[in-house]
């Protein structure tokens, strides 16, 4: 019952809240991003969502358009502005994610969106961090998200999808909290994950895990 309606419910809730309450906040971030990156202020990427459908995220940029004698972009690193490293530190960047929540990618709790080209790496038990919405924030986000390998952040990814309860998502959002405020295990640089077998979609008709 949680997981297939009181959650979507919350989450609608809560995400057209959020975006009324901090909608003065997300225009000035919005226009300090256009001031000191220039446009687009919005990122967009595609990332995979429930059961692996492919979706369109929103975030607010955090890197120059800076590229190389050949056209090509410079490496994330020398393309991360201070400013950029601020909004990253302090989630603002996260915040146009609240539209992809209201739209239904999405879900406050869940295991982090990640890349498309991800997909076909994954092994069959890691595939099932798919069968929930990704999330805002994760139960891994808050259990050590910066100092994870691979392996270890999608087995916590997998355990969420197993034990998903109100009370657990709560946990998490007040976990959640006290990690923006303290600014721990913000962000990490594992580099790409390059997989270890070939997983699959599950069939959307499964509700399990």
């Amino acid at each position: 019952m949680y997981r297939k309606y009181v959650k979507r419910l919350i989450d609608i809730i809560l995400s057209l809240t959020a975006i009324i309450l901090l909608s003065p906040i997300m225009l000035i971030v919005y226009i300090l991003v256009k001031v000191n990156l220039g446009s687009p202020a919005i990122f967009t990427q595609r990332r995979a969502g429930l059961y692996g459908e492919v979706f369109t995220l929103y975030k607010f940029r955090s890197m120059t358009n800076e590229t190389d004698e050949q056209g090509e972009l410079l490496p994330n690193k020398m393309r991360l502005t201070k400013f950029g490293k601020v909004l990253r530190s302090t989630s603002l960047d996260e915040l146009p994610e609240l539209f992809n929540i209201l739209k239904g990618d999405m879900s406050i709790i869940g295991p982090r969106p990640l890349l498309e080209e991800y997909l076909p790496r994954y092994n069959e038990r890691q595939m099932k961090r798919h069968n929930v919405r990704p999330g805002l924030t994760s139960y891994t986000a808050v259990n050590g998200r910066a100092t994870l390998s691979w392996e270890e952040r999608l087995e916590k990814d997998v355990w969420y999808v197993k034990n998903v309860s109100f009370w657990l998502d709560c946990k998490i959002i007040f976990k959640t909290i006290l990690t923006v405020l303290k600014r721990e295990n913000i962000s990490s640089d594992r580099g790409k994950f390059m997989g270890n077998n070939v997983g699959k979609i599950n069939d959307k008709k499964k509700n399990g895990v």
